[in-house]
């Protein structure tokens, strides 16, 4: 099981967020704590804590001071910020300072599992230990990503989402639609539209290849791709 320690002000939102995690496989809530202090304490009494599921806006600190103390007495349990702090210089400092995603309130279930899944496969991913080629690399970040975007537009599917962009990341290069059909096993219809999709939210990168005569190719990459 992942233990799972909550960290909220609010006694509503924390008792509604240890409900969320509860109702995800593999997930078990070892504690809460409603401040800065009450959070650091638990991290040095609880048996065992793997993620923090983290406040912002705490009594007595922030939750990026909480971060900050954690590394400096030696904790090392994953974060994920769940606030609703939405400024950028916020999110910069929390991605700075090891956040491993960032969840804005007010968030439905669906946003918080899309999150938690999205961490227990980084978890089986990294669990394998050994040396990573690119390929494990990005299989890796790719984890971390997921999730990022749970409320998908009405008509798409998370797991046709998905595949295409497991083809993305394991492309050498950009792929046309044409392409990314041919690898998926989806109509070229589909696979642009997920295409466009993908692009839309910033994951994927458009390149244009121009022929001898007609309208350019469209082709997609990856947008993490170095």
């Amino acid at each position: 099981m992942i233990e799972v320690l909550i960290v909220d002000d609010d006694t509503r939102v924390a008792r509604v967020n240890a409900a969320y995690v509860e109702k995800v496989a593999g997930f078990h809530v070892a504690g809460v704590a409603h401040s800065a202090a009450e959070a650091l304490h638990r991290l040095e009494t609880l048996p065992h804590v793997d993620l923090v599921l983290l406040d912002h806006y705490l009594p007595d600190e922030t939750g990026l001071m909480v971060v900050q103390e954690m590394r400096r007495r030696g904790h090392q349990s994953d974060v994920i910020m769940v606030t609703a702090a939405r400024d950028v210089s916020t999110v910069q400092a929390a991605m700075r300072q090891g956040a491993l995603q960032y969840l804005v309130k007010p968030f439905a279930f669906a946003g918080l599992r899309a999150k938690l899944e999205a961490y227990a496969e980084l978890r089986r991913t990294l669990d394998g230990g050994g040396e990573a080629e690119q390929a494990e690399v990005d299989r890796i970040f790719g984890a971390l990503s997921a999730g990022g975007e749970p409320d998908l537009p009405k008509g798409h599917s998370a797991t046709t989402t998905e595949l295409v962009r497991r083809a993305l990341m394991t492309a050498e290069g950009p792929l046309s639609a044409q392409e990314i059909a041919e690898r998926t096993g989806l109509s070229r219809q589909t696979a642009q539209r997920y295409l466009k999709l993908l692009e839309r939210t910033g994951r994927a990168r458009l390149t244009l290849k121009y022929g001898d005569a007609g309208r350019p190719e469209h082709r997609y990459e990856w947008a993490t791709r170095p």
